[in-house]
């Protein structure tokens, strides 16, 4: 009895250990040097802000190759966070994987495409009128997707792929505790595993290929119960007092998203098995998008002022900063809903040579309510991410280098804004 209770005693030290979050003395080290206020509050507090954040040194040998170190803050793979639109990018990658699968030289990520509806609580979709060719398209979407963060877009794109497809392609690849469960329109579980047919045709509106309807049968693993706040707003606006469920809902593990993209901005750096199945010219597609300010965009029309060049990189973007300095660009995803906002970026400076990847998620919901849309996104969310954004990018700013990195495959041709009496677009659902 006595050694049987000393091996249990082992096993749930070690377990304990286990669940433990990653933290690197090097990053406690380095967050000690900044004084910012907000700052201070949220590096103090990893655990009331469900604070995680992955910082990922690249160095370059003498023939320009990467080497890759991570360095952890709180993290926990295992510890829920609501990954809202960063769930975008692995859609966009199984979007343009599947359609290389499909091996249909007339089927392109440029090719128009038709959403009809075959169940319950599915919505046609014929016309795009965002897009140049007034059609939908897979690449349409992604753009859409990445420049502004469009909920539609991944709904679609959720749609052509299948709940099915997406989930068993993220675990093949390696992605284990990551689920993608529904769309983001209100529908039920039930509703969520049914998708549309969908059809790709040519200008003249001619049949191309016709994907049916599909069912997801599988059952997702909903062993871990994950319940956030003290209460939340119902679909009728009444207060509910116990935590809001996220169990069933999407799930991304912030490693996981770091990853993926790595997986596309430096492909060899991964394991073949973690990588998409990709043409060189959707890499061309992905850079551009990820990293294009919605400014320069013609299709969509983007308002300038309203999503103005650092709307959606985090790491750049406070109250005061519109803009990312001179020779910077950010290669990312973002993500905010229920209080929890996350980004997972590549910067690339190309007037001083100098790249990082960082990733990081916090919560703020001061009064534990969800659904209230009551939270501290301006006043912590958007300051703290500036602030560590900042931190980072002055340390490798002053950071010794044997090699300054070569950046000449990140810099890209972005598009030029024309002035052709189009309305702008506003007030994309995101």
């Amino acid at each position: 009895m006595y050694n049987l209770f000393c091996f249990l005693f082992l096993c749930l030290l070690t377990f304990s250990a286990q669940a433990q979050p990653r933290t690197d003395a090097f990053l406690v080290d380095l967050f000690a040097k900044n004084p910012h206020p907000v700052f201070r509050e949220v590096i103090q507090h990893p655990d009331k802000y469900r604070l995680q954040i992955i910082y990922t040194r690249i160095d370059r040998d003498s023939r320009n190759q990467p080497t890759f170190t991570d360095y952890f803050f709180h993290v926990d793979s295992t510890a829920y966070f609501n990954p809202a639109s960063t769930v975008k990018l692995p859609l966009a990658l199984l979007s343009l994987e599947k359609l290389n699968q499909l091996n249909r030289p007339e089927v392109t990520k440029y090719t128009a495409m038709q959403f009809d509806s075959a169940y319950r609580g599915q919505t046609r979709e014929w016309h795009d009128p965002t897009s140049e060719s007034g059609f939908p398209s897979i690449a349409h979407f992604i753009k859409k997707a990445f420049l502004v963060s469009d909920n539609d877009a991944y709904s679609r794109m959720y749609e052509f792929v299948g709940q099915q497809t997406i989930n068993r392609a993220l675990h093949a690849k390696g992605y284990r505790d990551t689920r993608i469960t529904h769309r983001f329109v209100r529908l039920t579980p039930e509703e969520n595993r049914h998708t549309n047919p969908v059809r790709f045709i040519r200008p003249d509106g001619s049949l191309l290929y016709a994907q049916p309807p599909a069912y997801n049968p599988d059952a997702f693993d909903f062993r871990r119960i994950d319940k956030i706040g003290k209460g939340y707003l119902n679909v009728r606006d009444s207060l509910v007092l116990e935590p809001f469920d996220f169990t069933t809902r999407n799930k991304y593990p912030l490693p996981a998203f770091q990853q993926t993209l790595q997986s596309v901005l430096f492909p060899r750096s991964v394991p073949a098995s973690q990588r998409f199945l990709l043409t060189d010219g959707d890499y061309r597609l992905l850079l551009q998008y990820l990293s294009q300010f919605p400014g320069e965009t013609n299709y969509p029309k983007y308002d300038a002022e309203q999503y103005y060049d650092s709307y959606v990189k985090f790491f750049f973007r406070d109250s005061l900063h519109r803009r990312l300095p001179e020779g910077v660009r950010v290669f990312n995803k973002v993500g905010w809903a229920y209080g929890f906002m996350t980004d997972a970026s590549y910067v690339a400076d190309f007037k001083n040579r100098v790249e990082f990847m960082l990733a990081a998620t916090l919560y703020v919901n001061e009064d534990e309510i969800l659904n209230d849309n009551r939270y501290e996104y301006e006043s912590v969310a958007h300051p703290f991410l500036y602030q560590l954004g900042q931190t980072i990018y002055q340390y490798e700013l002053n950071r010794k280098r044997k090699n300054r990195p070569d950046l000449t495959r990140f810099q890209l041709p972005y598009e030029k804004r024309r002035e052709d009496g189009r309305a702008t677009v506003r007030d994309v659902e995101n």
